[in-house]
């Protein structure tokens, strides 16, 4: 097996830009200010804006975005080295261990034939790796993280779920599941009891997210790209509208429903 060549030179010297930023007398004063909670939602947004150049196929920023995500990670490894408690190379050692410890089939002698097996066997070792931390949560839904998006999330738990067979039989009866539940939301929309309709949306986006599942979809990047569409054509209708002297809060409803059609067989065309 080859072996990729890494310049350490340059590892090293993000680690030094990342000491100087947190250097308390002549460091960033944005950076100094940053502990593991505030730097928290920064990881999460670069995370999007790597997923959102490889979805426009962007290749020319994925170098830049990527190398935002991996500042990310430099600076929690700088935290935990000010703590006492971790450091870059703790950072490395413990993704080098879980990678081959998770990898059997490539680093000891499991043998595996297909995917569906890898990740079988991944979910067995990952089970056992919490047993061996004390974790006595035996449910098939353990380890599924409560911080990740809900969709996500969603995804994961309904995963889980029918690995035992905890599903509906075929998509037609998921699609008159998600008649019923659409009829429940309109139901509580009519009380106007805001906790029932919460409730209500949230169980007919669970049913959306498990037709998503069985089409092979995510439903956060269908989601994302009905927005780029709505953003499209919305401001295509703020063009049209300037074109003609108009504005668009001053049409009517009727106005700004023409105007939408009119810029959906547009942009369709």
């Amino acid at each position: 097996m080859s072996t990729p060549s890494v310049d350490v030179g340059r590892m090293d010297r993000l680690l030094t830009i990342m000491a100087a930023l947190r250097d308390p007398s002549a460091g960033c004063p944005w950076d100094l200010a940053q502990d593991f909670k505030t730097i928290a939602p920064c990881t999460i947004e670069e995370a999007y804006e790597v997923a959102d150049a490889i979805e426009r196929s962007d290749f020319e920023a994925l170098p830049d975005e990527v190398g935002d995500l991996l500042f990310q990670v430099v600076f929690y490894a700088r935290l935990g080295q000010e703590r006492g408690t971790f450091d870059f190379a703790a950072v490395v050692e413990h993704i080098i261990d879980k990678l081959e410890r998770r990898h059997p089939h490539i680093f000891s002698d499991t043998t595996v034939t297909d995917p569906d097996a890898v990740a079988a066997n991944w979910e067995r070792i990952k089970a056992q790796e919490r047993a061996e931390k004390g974790d006595a949560d035996e449910s098939v839904l353990a380890g599924v993280a409560t911080g990740l998006p809900a969709f996500t999330r969603c995804l994961k738990l309904q995963k889980r779920a029918a690995r035992v067979g905890f599903e509906w039989p075929d998509m037609p009866s998921v699609l008159v599941k998600l008649d019923e539940e659409i009829d429940e939301l309109k139901e509580a929309i009519e009380t106007g009891d805001v906790d029932s309709i919460e409730d209500e949306l949230g169980d007919a986006l669970l049913v959306l997210t498990n037709v998503a599942r069985r089409m092979d979809l995510d439903p956060d990047l269908a989601l994302r790209r009905a927005n780029r569409k709505f953003e499209t054509r919305f401001r295509k209708m703020e063009a049209v509208a300037q074109a003609r002297g108009q504005s668009l809060e001053d049409l009517d409803l009727e106005g700004k429903e023409a105007l939408w059609q009119t810029v959906k067989k547009t942009l369709k065309r």
